[in-house]
This record gives C-alpha cells, structure tokens and sequence, in this order.
C-alpha cells in the first residue's frame, strides 16, 4: 500500500505552530513600518510647528523613522524565532549606541558645569586656547562663545577648556586674574 501523494508534504503540528509565528512577526515588521513612517512624519510636524530649521527636522524625521523600524525588526525577529531574548539584545544595543553616542555630549555638558562653578573664565577675558585666541562672549553649560582676534564667532566645547591648557591674557574690566592657589 502507497501512502497518498500529497501525505509527503502534510505539516505537523509543531511546523504549522513556527509558520504561524513567522507570519505573526512578518505582520509585526509590517506594522512596525507602516507606523514608524506615521511617527516620523509626526515629529516632523511637531517640529515644523515650533519653527526649528528645515535639515534638523530631516534628520529628526530620519532618526525617528529608522529607530521604530529597527525596533520593529526586532520584534519580528522575537516573533518569528519565538525566542524574546532577540527582543532584549536590540535594547542593549540600542542602549549602547545611546550611551556612545552621547558620552561627548555629556563631557562637555559636564566640563561647562565645572567652568561655571570655578568661574576661572568669565565673560570679557582675552583666552588663548592651542592656536586659538579670543573674547569671551558667553560662558554656557555646554559651549563657550568668543570673538577671535579676526572677529569671527568660534564655538568651543567646554570639554576642551576644562581638559587643556588656558591662558587666560586679560580681563575686561581691567584686572589682571588672580593667581592660582
């Protein structure tokens, strides 16, 4: 006795419950790009609603868009390998690329907070950093502002004046600055 023709292609329960997980995590990547286009024109809108420059919200509408379709990648994988331990490495690494990413910014973030709390440079003083010589125009959390000797506005990381050497040549108001103690 021959078994039917089409008995060789029968699934099993097990191969019919992973096709229906690979279905569900193609339908979730499907989703995830649908709605990551929706999410990234809403940002861009609510960026455009508060007047910022037309190439930042490019590259916001951008950087949104690619994180939620990442995320959605992720969680199709999960889905169609039935393993959620998928789901948890895109956050580590999501994690990861956040905090690389960011470390510069909270150097200088974190550099200006110690420049503004010992006030060795302040608004007026003639600086010589390397090659660089100026004004002090501003002193912020983040940047320092100074009009170098050809008048030109140059931004400075607060990271580099608290990192290397300043010199600091003069105040505006006439004294000279007080030694270190």
């Amino acid at each position: 006795m021959t078994a039917p023709p089409l008995a060789a292609f029968s699934l099993s329960a097990s191969q019919t419950t992973n096709i229906l997980f690979v279905v569900i995590g193609v339908f979730v990547l499907l989703v995830f790009v649908i709605g990551s286009r929706v999410i990234a024109r809403f940002a861009a809108e609510q960026l455009r609603a508060r007047q910022v420059r037309s190439e930042v919200v490019v590259i916001a509408r951008r950087a949104v868009y690619v994180a939620v379709l990442a995320i959605g990648i992720f969680a199709a994988f999960g889905f169609a390998l039935q393993n959620q331990n998928i789901g948890l490495l895109g956050i580590l690494l999501a994690t990861l690329v956040a905090a690389l990413g960011v470390q510069d910014l909270l150097k200088d973030y974190v550099s200006g907070y110690y420049v503004l709390l010992e006030r060795h440079i302040r608004v007026g003083d003639h600086i010589r950093l390397n090659d660089l010589s100026g004004v002090v125009n501003e002193v912020r959390l983040r940047v320092t502002l100074l009009t170098n000797d050809n008048g030109d506005l140059v931004v400075i990381p607060n990271s580099e004046l608290f990192g290397k050497p300043v010199t600091i040549r003069s105040r505006a108001n006439g004294t000279k600055p007080a030694p270190p103690a």
